[in-house]
């Protein structure tokens, strides 16, 4: 039996009868002969026949010989093809998937998006996500992460102060978990060093191009730190290392797109709070969008980095776990992560100690029913521990210029969009 060959390894069959299977991207009927174009995952193959050509997105199998051509796709294509049809599509796609451009608007994309997805140019940014958390996993793995799974469903609603989804829990009221903070932290009293990728959910009433209600989050947390200068020392090379797997599994993808990888400095720059008060000169206790974007331009400027770390920020603005900094407790052990002019992580060193714990939330009136679940982990003993939160549509949409941040995710939730 024939068994299938992928487009991309055409090349190391020539000459030979092969089977190649996918969908019909293109097809162009001359008077004396017809090019069929076939679509699999890894490229386009081009098929000559004299026969009749089914339509396009028709899913084919194709047996032929494999001849060099330099004009074809790959530089080889099949001739004397024997073409089956396993299946053929009862409409047209909403626009031609065989165009250079995509002809369409982004509503009819994504209101179309099982199928609008299979053209390249929109397919690619998913590439490069898929690529990136395989960087990210692979990179903790190596650094003695062990990645875990925790709760969507919540029981309280205390996590940070978002709105929340809240849902019917077998007659109980429970909730769409905002991020797995807490449970990230209760685990690092079990493995030490953990993460997770999976989604977390935010009912705030944005309406922006960086913004989704459900969205995927690269978490990280690590015990026995010092300080949250360490936390950044892991998001450094957390990052490098996604960089490195985007470069190695979907380099043709960033080629289609046209974009490039930014380089991460061996010790990505570093500014306090205070310090981007005074270069922006806001005394705001936080950075506005467009401080951000000053901030980022500023680092390439003076330090040639696409990334900023900014250190520091008043505790007024960060939630109750975060450690305050010992020198100056009005700001925190925390940080954001800039990557061309945007918000790309939030981090920093957590409370360890039971009874800080108390007093911090005691602090903002709160008492501790709510939290006892979590509060088990610190009655037992934790370590200095701290992490960060990343989220991937974010970073995907600055590394290849989406303007909305709905082009890098395959079926985003939004304010107004629940389907498909």
């Amino acid at each position: 039996m024939i068994s299938r060959v992928m487009s991309a390894e055409l090349a190391e069959h020539a000459g030979q009868r092969v089977t190649i299977a996918g969908w019909v991207h293109r097809r162009r009927q001359l008077k004396s002969v017809s090019f069929l174009v076939v679509r699999d995952r890894t490229g386009l193959a081009q098929v000559v026949t004299a026969g009749d050509l089914p339509g396009e997105e028709s899913v084919v199998e194709v047996t032929g010989t494999l001849a060099a051509n330099s004009q074809a796709p790959g530089g080889f294509e099949l001739v004397s093809p024997e073409i089956e049809v396993v299946s053929e599509p009862c409409a047209a796609p909403p626009f031609d998937l065989y165009r250079p451009v995509v002809g369409a608007a982004l509503p009819t994309i994504l209101d179309h998006a099982p199928v609008a997805l299979r053209h390249p140019l929109l397919k690619a940014p998913l590439e490069i996500s898929a690529a990136s958390v395989a960087g990210f996993r692979e990179t903790l793995d190596g650094l003695g992460f062990t990645e875990v799974h925790t709760p969507k469903i919540v029981a309280s609603a205390t996590e940070s102060g978002a709105n929340v989804f809240g849902i019917d829990y077998f007659g109980r009221p429970a909730y769409l978990a905002q991020s797995p903070q807490f449970y990230k932290q209760a685990m690092v009293g079990v493995f030490e060093r953990v993460y997770e990728v999976g989604p977390v959910f935010r009912a705030e009433p944005h309406d922006t191009v960086r913004h989704l209600a459900q969205y995927t989050s690269l978490d990280a947390e690590l015990g026995f730190i010092q300080d949250h200068r360490e936390v950044m020392a892991v998001l450094r090379e957390a990052v490098a290392g996604m960089l490195e797997s985007v470069r190695r599994r979907a380099g043709a993808a960033l080629d289609l797109l046209g974009r490039t990888l930014p380089e991460v400095p061996a010790e990505i720059p570093a500014m306090h709070f205070t310090e981007a008060q005074r270069l922006t000169g806001s005394p705001e206790p936080d950075l506005s969008p467009a401080q951000e974007r000053w901030l980022s331009e500023w680092a390439l400027r003076e330090h040639g980095s696409e990334f900023l770390y900014v250190t520091g920020y008043p505790m007024s603005k960060r939630p109750f776990y975060t450690h305050p900094d010992p020198a100056r407790p009005g700001y925190s052990n925390g940080f954001d992560l800039l990557f061309r002019g945007l918000e790309l992580v939030t981090g920093g060193q957590r409370l360890h100690r039971y009874a800080d714990y108390l007093e911090a939330l005691a602090a903002r009136g709160e008492g501790t029913e709510a939290y006892e679940g979590y509060l088990q982990a610190f009655r037992y003993g934790m370590p200095p521990h701290g992490g960060f939160a990343l989220g991937l549509e974010r970073w995907t949409a600055r590394l290849t210029g989406a303007a909305n941040i709905r082009q890098t995710t395959a079926f985003p939730r939004d304010l107004h969009r629940l389907s498909p």
